[in-house]
Formats: structure tokens, sequence, C-alpha cells
């Protein structure tokens, strides 16, 4: 029997925004009325707005972790210094019950968000076989969706790199019910030719794209001109891993005939603003680098609410022309993206056939709050503070702002654990030494 959601205000689509006042019955995992109730349970949800889930579309949840965590070499001086001396220190420390706790903990709070799927870049060279496995069944355990891949890299050796493509290859042969996969690659700067093209070739066979980093930092660039005599997107097109399943991560330093390729091809690019500015790597050309442009807190947390509006912003500080609407479109693109990797073209919006992957808010609007207004109550009013029930697939994984599914003190205890003991392995950690042509 149906459970009817009585009495809220539906924001049943982002791009464009298109509002319905009254009920909303999800049955069998899916919307199948809004603005009409049905017999059987209901739900109060007078006074609240109800929307669509959000995507994350780029993060590492293995950084759920990282928070606080002690820092005593010197500080960094550049990108990748910031790779050598933290993550790719923190990645080497990872083991299977700290990639647990990670993935609950990150998961968790990305529910708690408002966000119900995550599209994950995974990597922990010593603990890499079935390590996809470990974070799909915990990230299954508290209820949200995601797409997973691990980081191809020769930065670790030979060896890894085959162990990466052999957990990609065998991952995509398996099907959780609420994970897809990617094939994923670290970055150009960290890829032999033979291993790019291994990697897509483990893309072909599963039928899916490559999750690479691209560009993030004028690194990539140098190396693939020092190494190859050609700028990253154009090496990645002739290995044939730039296609319309392609997610390219960041973008911040490429060219006009570049931008071109990413077009022609039809890839999608996620912009991680935050991390972006964190990590002072650039602005990305997001206002031209087209309509699949989707948003990413590059491990910065699940929180989309946050990451919309801090894009929006600066991009606003570039451009003038940048609508407020602008991050409503990105979330859009966001979702059909993992519409597509998931078979569900109406992921995304809350109308009949739909999958029921929704948020409910209470957000008692102080002015008036209409279709032709919504981006800007979005980007000026709503927060993930006011995230009261989520729901995957027709399920209540959050109800009254408290997992359904999992012990939230527990999750949280268990990760303070774990990063304890991971913060202890990585001290005996130095800077790792790989380095990449031309720098």
């Amino acid at each position: 029997m149906g459970l009817t959601l009585r009495g809220g205000t539906v924001l049943v689509s982002l791009d464009p925004p298109r509002l319905v006042h009254g009920d909303l019955v999800v049955d069998g995992g899916r919307v199948v009325a809004v603005g009409a109730s049905a017999p059987g349970p209901v739900r109060d949800c007078s006074g609240c707005l109800i929307l669509p889930g959000q995507v994350n579309a780029h993060t590492h949840l293995y950084s759920a972790l990282a928070r606080g965590m002690p820092y005593r070499l010197p500080p960094p001086q550049n990108f990748l210094q910031i790779l050598q001396r933290v993550w790719w220190r923190l990645d080497r420390a990872l083991d299977e019950a700290s990639l647990r706790a990670s993935a609950l903990l990150g998961g968790l709070e990305a529910l708690l968000a408002g966000t119900t799927t995550l599209i994950d870049h995974h990597a922990s060279p010593n603990a890499i076989d079935g390590s996809l496995d470990v974070i799909a069944e915990a990230l299954e355990t508290v209820g949200v969706r995601s797409v997973l891949c691990y980081e191809v890299t020769d930065r670790d050796g030979p060896e890894r790199a085959r162990a990466g493509l052999a957990e990609n290859r065998r991952f995509l042969r398996r099907r959780h019910p609420l994970t897809r996969g990617l094939a994923g690659a670290h970055a150009s700067f960290t890829l032999s030719e033979e291993t790019l093209a291994e990697c897509v070739a483990v893309a072909r066979a599963a039928g899916v794209g490559v999750h690479i980093h691209v560009a993030e930092d004028l690194a990539d660039q140098r190396d693939a001109l020092s190494r190859f005599e050609r700028r990253v997107v154009r090496r990645l097109a002739d290995a044939g891993a730039l296609d319309g399943g392609a997610l390219l991560a960041h973008c911040v330093h490429v060219d006009e005939e570049e931008i071109a390729l990413i077009q022609a091809h039809g890839a999608a690019v996620a912009h991680n603003a935050r991390s972006n500015m964190h990590n002072s790597v650039g602005r990305a050309p997001v206002g031209r680098l087209g309509p699949r442009v989707v948003l990413g807190t590059d491990g910065i947390g699940g929180d989309m609410f946050a990451e919309g509006q801090t894009a929006y912003w600066r991009a606003r500080e570039d451009d003038l022309a940048v609508g407020v609407g602008w991050p409503l479109e990105r979330l859009a693109a966001a979702a059909a993206l993992a519409g597509r990797l998931f078979g569900e073209p109406l992921l995304g919006r809350l109308e009949p056939g739909a999958p029921a992957d929704l948020v409910v808010l209470t957000y008692a609007p102080p002015t008036p709050l209409g279709a032709e207004n919504a981006a800007g109550h979005w980007v000026f009013g709503l927060s993930a503070a006011q995230v009261r029930d989520v729901m995957v697939a027709g399920e209540l994984v959050v109800a009254d702002r408290q997992p359904t599914r999992v012990d939230r003190a527990a999750v949280v205890a268990e990760a303070a654990a774990q990063a304890a003991r991971l913060w202890q392995r990585l001290e005996a950690l130095g800077p790792h030494p790989y380095r990449p042509a031309g720098t």
C-alpha cells in the first residue's frame, strides 16, 4: 500500500522549476501521483517543501575520516605537494575497516543533507581487491544510491595499476540494487599510454564511461605536453576515453580546443567549486563548458545545497550574466547523468513513474514562493539544516532528521575509532615520491 506525503509544496522539477501544491503519493518505489491523495498511510508534510533528491556527481568518500587530520610535514606550496603530502599518504593508509567506516559516515552525512546519490572516485592502493564491494555494501546499508569506480593509476607501480583495473572489471560485472559502476582512472599525469588504454578497454567492455580527473592543475597539462606533445583532453580523445559516458572532474585548465572536444563528444564535466578554491588551482570555465556541467564536492562532504550556492556565487563573481537558476540547472544535469547510469530517465524529477528519491524540508518561506522565484529561494533560503525526511527508491531512510536503517551514534563512534587508527598509520608515511613530467 502506498504512502501519501500530505499537505506539502512539491518542486516537481529543477530545470525548469515547477511547483505543485498538494499531496504526493509513493508506491512500489516510485511516485504514482502528484497533487492528489490515495487511501492508505499518510505522512504529514504540512508547511514543508518536497524536492527531488540531490546528486553529488564527484566525491571521494575516503576523505570522510580526514576531518581535523593531523599534519606535521612542511606546508604544501602547490597542488602536487598537496597530493604528495596529504591525499596520496592518506589513501595508502586505508584498510578495509577504515574504508567501511568512511563510506558509512560519508553516506549517512550525505543523506542527512538531502543528497540521495553519490558518484564516488575511490583509491586505496594497499587495500584494492574487493574495496568497491566494501563501499557499495556500506552505502546500501544506510540507503543511499551510488556510482562507484576504482581510481587506476601508475603512481604506485604496475602491480597496483593492474590490481585497480581488475577491481573495476570485477565490480562492473556485479549488480548491487542501489549501486552502479564506472571505469575509474586517476588523471592523465599518473597514467601511461598502456594503462590508459586498459582503462578504456574496461569501460567499453562494460558499456560505461571513464571517470577521470582532467586538468585540475597545470601540472596535468605540463605532463601531457612533455610526454605526449598533446594537451590532456586531446590525449583522452585519441585514447578513446572521451565519449558521452565519460565523467571529467574539474577541467580547470582547459583551452578552447579542449572545450570544443568535450562538447563534441558529449562528456559530462563535474565542477567542484569549493575544492578548487581550497586547493587554489584556479577557476573552471564553467560558462563555456556547456549544458552537461554537473556539480560535485570532491570529498568536501555531501551537502549539495552548500556546493550549489558556492558554485553560483563563484560563477557570478566572474560574470553577472549568470542567472540564479544556474545551480538548479547543474543539479538537474547531475540527476540526469545518474538517471542514465541507473536506466532511470526520470531520476531527479517528482512526477508519476519517477523513482521516489526525494527530500522533505521544513521550510516556511518568509516571502512568496512560486516557480518563477524557486531558484532564488534555493540559493538564498534553503540549507541542509532544514532536511527532515529523505526517501530513496520509495523507502524512508531519514525520518524526523534521524536515519532509519542505522544507529547514527554507532556510525559516528566507529568512524572516530577508525580515524584514530588511520591517523596513526598515516604518521608513519612520508610524502609520496611520484612526480609527473614537466615539474
